[in-house]
């Protein structure tokens, strides 16, 4: 199989419609630009709604199997990052359904992940730790929205896809998309203000790591 490390830089600047041909002429090995390419926003959507690591990345393999399957009929009338997000969602409803949770996707988004933190360059341990249980809590309010608000979330906030492509890959209207974003930003300041209780007594917390550093620099100017 060839790796990302074979494909030339020349492959890397095409664009998602110019590798879709070039797969379909034969270069098979390029499809696998498409899946780096897109693989953390197929990774979100399917983890927004089966809600587990190992189960999203088990749909990702499913999507991109059957998008490959499927690229024949990519006719380029919406892009290529939507049409593959929709395949996407629809595997990981399906495995919803066949895990015996009849949801339709009308039903869903009438009721989205990982939350990538931006890290700060050389953090130190207690910043590190401290971005972990943020991360954490956010992780968790996420998980526990209503499906179809998640998904927004998702696709808006964490993806950052403008609200019209987030209703494109929905198939929903964009006002509708602005109505479940709303939603799904009010429950989350419930959740995550509910999460965080006692941890908020917790800001600016005087970790063993920063205790030890003023003690020995004070000791050490004392002599």
């Amino acid at each position: 199989m060839t790796t990302a490390a074979q494909l030339s830089s020349s492959d890397s600047v095409l664009t998602d419609e110019q590798v879709v041909e070039r797969v379909l002429a034969g270069e098979r090995a390029l499809f696998e630009i498409l899946m780096r390419r897109h693989n953390p926003r197929v990774f979100h959507v399917a983890r927004a709604i089966v809600r587990d690591d190992a189960e999203a990345e088990d749909v990702m393999q499913d999507a991109y199997v059957r998008a490959y399957g499927a690229l024949g009929q990519f006719a380029g009338r919406a892009k290529f990052s939507t049409w593959l997000t929709r395949i996407a969602v629809n595997e990981a409803l399906a495995r919803r359904r066949r895990g015996n949770r009849h949801t339709h996707l009308d039903e869903i988004m009438d009721d989205q992940g990982e939350i990538r933190l931006v890290a700060t360059p050389q953090q130190d341990p207690e910043r590190t730790s401290s971005n972990r249980e943020l991360g954490s809590v956010l992780q968790s309010a996420v998980d526990s929205l209503p499906e179809g608000y998640r998904v927004a979330f998702v696709l808006r906030e964490v993806d950052g896809l403008s609200t019209a492509e987030a209703a494109e890959c929905l198939s929903i209207t964009e006002d509708a998309l602005k109505v479940r974003l709303h939603r799904a930003h009010m429950a989350m300041r419930v959740l995550v203000e509910a999460r965080l209780g006692e941890a908020v007594k917790q800001v600016y917390g005087f970790e063993a790591p920063r205790c030890n550093r003023v003690v020995a620099a004070v000791l050490a100017r004392i002599g």
